[in-house]
C-alpha cells in the first residue's frame, strides 16, 4: 500500500462540511475544472475553423504543385513530362496554370487582380463551381472567353455577371516596346465577359480572377518553347485520387529525382500556404498558453488550502514523525493531497468539456453571430488536444502541490 497516498485520501475524503480548508480546496478543484473545460472547448473550436480553412484551400488548390526549383515565376514544362504526370495512376488530373498580376477596367472602374489562366481540365474539374454566389461557373461561351472572380473583388468594382459590360485586362508588353507618345500601345489587352462570382475565403475573394488559359497566354504574349514545344505556365496543379498527407508525401518522394533533373520541384498544400499554416499553429499555441496560465493562477488556490491544511495537521505530523515516518513521506502526503484535488478538477473538466464539445458538434447549440455561411460554431475534438491539456493541467497541479509541501519543515518541524 502507498502510505502517503492512503493518508492523503483520508484527509481528502474525511468529513469536512464545516471545514473552510476543504471549501477552498473544492473551489480550487472547480476552478481547475472550468479552466480544463475551457481549454478543450476553445482548442476544439480552433480545430473546427482550421478544418474549414483547409477545406477551402482544398477547393482552391490541388494536392501537389509543380514549380520551378529556382523560384522563377514562369516556365515551359516538357509536354512529355506533363503526359507522364497525367498518366500516373495516382493522379486524378494535371492542370496547367498561368498566373500573374494584371490591371483591369470595367466601365468606369479600374483595379488590379491576380489572374489565373486554367486549362480545360482545370475548368471541368474546378471545385470553385460549388462556391458560386452569383451567375454561373464557366470560362467559355462558345468562342467568347469568360471569367469568374472573387466576391470582394466584384463588389468593390461593381462587377455583375448578368451585365453586358466586358472586363478589359491589361498587361505590359513583355517584348519591351515602349511608346512615350502613346503609352497605351505598350500594353497588351484582352476582353472577357464576367460569368460568375465565387466566395471561398477572404484572400481569394479579394484578388482572384479566373479565365481561360489560352486567353491568359494571349495577354502575356506567351510563345511555345523552341526546343520542347511546351507552353508557358506558372505551375502544374495536380489533384491526387487518394489525398492525405502521407500519400502526398510518398508521391512527392517518388517524383523527386525525376523533377530535379528538369529543374522543377513539387510542393504540397502546406508548402504552398506556409504563412497561413504557421499563423494557424501560432494562434492555437498562443491561446493554449494563455489558458494554461489562467489554470496556473487558479491552481495557486490549492497552494493556499494546502498551506492551511499543513498548519491544521501539525499534531498529526508530529505523531507521524514520532511513529518513525520520514520527512519525505510526510511531504508526499501533502503532494498527493494537492495533486488529487487538481486531478479531480481535471477529470471533471475533461468530462464537461468533451460533453459540451460533442453536443455542439451534434446539435450546434451555440450559434454564430452575424451573417455567416456557418450557422453554429464548428467543433473538432482532437486526441492531441486532450493529451496536451491533461499533461499541462496535471503538471501544474503536481508542481503547486510540491511547492506547498515544502512548507512542512518550516511549519511543523
Amino acid at each position: 500500500m502507498n502510505f502517503p497516498l492512503f493518508i492523503a485520501g483520508r484527509y481528502l475524503f474525511a468529513h469536512k462540511s464545516r471545514n473552510v480548508i476543504h471549501v477552498i480546496a473544492g473551489i480550487s478543484a472547480a476552478g481547475i475544472a472550468v479552466g480544463t473545460a475551457a481549454l478543450i472547448l476553445i482548442l476544439s473550436i480552433f480545430n473546427g475553423f482550421d478544418k474549414i480553412i483547409e477545406a477551402s484551400l482544398e477547393d482552391l488548390d490541388g494536392d501537389v504543385r509543380v514549380v520551378r526549383a529556382d523560384g522563377a515565376k514562369h516556365f515551359h514544362p516538357d509536354p512529355q513530362l506533363v503526359a507522364r504526370l497525367s498518366a500516373d495512376p495516382q493522379v486524378e488530373r494535371c492542370c496547367e496554370v498561368l498566373e500573374d498580376n494584371i490591371f483591369f477596367t470595367y466601365g468606369e472602374q479600374q483595379g488590379v487582380a491576380r489572374a489565373q489562366g486554367v486549362d480545360a481540365a482545370g475548368e471541368a474539374h474546378s471545385a470553385l463551381r460549388t462556391h458560386i454566389v452569383d451567375g454561373s461557373f464557366r470560362l467559355h461561351n462558345g468562342d467568347v472567353p469568360m471569367a469568374c472572380l472573387g466576391s470582394a473583388l466584384a463588389g468593390s468594382h461593381q462587377i455583375r455577371p448578368h451585365f453586358t459590360t466586358p472586363l478589359t485586362l491589361y498587361f505590359p508588353d513583355r517584348e519591351g516596346r515602349l511608346s512615350l507618345s502613346n503609352p497605351e500601345s505598350s500594353l497588351e489587352s484582352v476582353r472577357v465577359m464576367p460569368a460568375g462570382v465565387f466566395s471561398i475565403n477572404s484572400t481569394a475573394d479579394a484578388e482572384l480572377l479566373l479565365l481561360p488559359l489560352e486567353t491568359m497566354r494571349r495577354l502575356l504574349k506567351s510563345r511555345p518553347d523552341a526546343d520542347t514545344g511546351g507552353e508557358e505556365c506558372s505551375y502544374l496543379d495536380l489533384r491526387l485520387r487518394n489525398g492525405g498527407r502521407r500519400r502526398t508525401e510518398a508521391f512527392i518522394r517518388q517524383w523527386e529525382t525525376v523533377l530535379r533533373e528538369t529543374g522543377l520541384r513539387m510542393e504540397d498544400r502546406i508548402s504552398q500556404n506556409q504563412a497561413l499554416y504557421k499563423m494557424m499553429r501560432y494562434e492555437k499555441l498562443s491561446v493554449y498558453l494563455v489558458l494554461i496560465f489562467v489554470v496556473c493562477i487558479i491552481a495557486f488556490n490549492i497552494f493556499g488550502s494546502l498551506s492551511m491544511l499543513i498548519i491544521e495537521k501539525t499534531p498529526d505530523i508530529g505523531t507521524l514523525r514520532a511513529l518513525g515516518c520520514r520527512e519525505q513521506d510526510i511531504r508526499r502526503i501533502f503532494v498527493w493531497e494537492g495533486w488529487l484535488i487538481s486531478l479531480g478538477g481535471l477529470l471533471a473538466g475533461l468530462l464537461f468539456g468533451l460533453g459540451a464539445a460533442f453536443l455542439q458538434q451534434r446539435f450546434g447549440l451555440i450559434r454564430m453571430p452575424g451573417n455567416f455561411q456557418l450557422s453554429a460554431y464548428p467543433v473538432v475534438v482532437q486526441a492531441a488536444d486532450i493529451l496536451l491539456t491533461t499533461a499541462g493541467v496535471a503538471a501544474i497541479g503536481l508542481f503547486i502541490a510540491w511547492l506547498a509541501s515544502r512548507k512542512v519543515r518550516s511549519e511543523s518541524w
